[in-house]
């Protein structure tokens, strides 16, 4: 069987680490991906190796400037109405890809960003052979019961509990 779906999730760090590898080891074996990020201020250091990596597109869309605590309700009408149009036209433009990452839209879901009922039917409905790798916190009982994959990241320990700020090169 090809184009699976794939749901990395949880509160430890690594989810996005694995959608970037998974990228540049779809990339390596001549797929096409698209890669996406919601939920991001669009300065994660993975963006700029990834531009440079061959079949590789990095679609920039709309990013917000801080985490969605620290949003207010005009920054969450604004990614609201933002978001819904991206993530329509990368749907409609994963039509030429092998490989579609939608980094974080699960917590673009899980905010009413987008809606995941759009996500869901395509995800039923999506093209043979597109494999399509999805991230973030907490995904719906209808995203797990779409995926073929789901690798729950359990955090044990992390620097943020002592209060580190998320380090460049490393948390992104």
């Amino acid at each position: 069987m090809s184009g699976m779906i794939h749901i990395y999730c949880g509160n430890g760090k690594g989810k996005t680490t694995a959608a970037v590898g998974l990228a540049v080891r779809g990339a390596g074996a001549g797929k096409k991906v698209l890669f996406s990020q919601f939920m991001k201020n669009g300065k994660s250091s993975e963006l700029g190796v990834l531009d440079t990596v061959p079949g590789i597109t990095v679609f920039r869309g709309y990013t917000v400037s801080c985490l969605y605590r620290n949003m207010t309700p005009e920054q969450r009408e604004k990614a609201a109405r933002e978001y819904s149009p991206m993530l329509e036209t990368i749907l409609n433009i994963s039509a030429s890809a092998d490989m579609l990452v939608l980094d974080e839209i699960v917590s673009a879901c899980n905010h009413h960003f987008v809606d995941e009922t759009l996500l869901c039917d395509f995800l039923r409905n999506k093209q043979d052979g597109l494999e399509v790798v999805i991230t973030g916190r907490n995904p719906s009982d209808r995203l797990v019961a779409l995926a073929d994959y789901v690798t729950e990241m359990n955090k044990v320990r992390h620097p943020y509990d002592q209060g580190i700020a998320a380090r460049l090169g490393v948390e992104y």
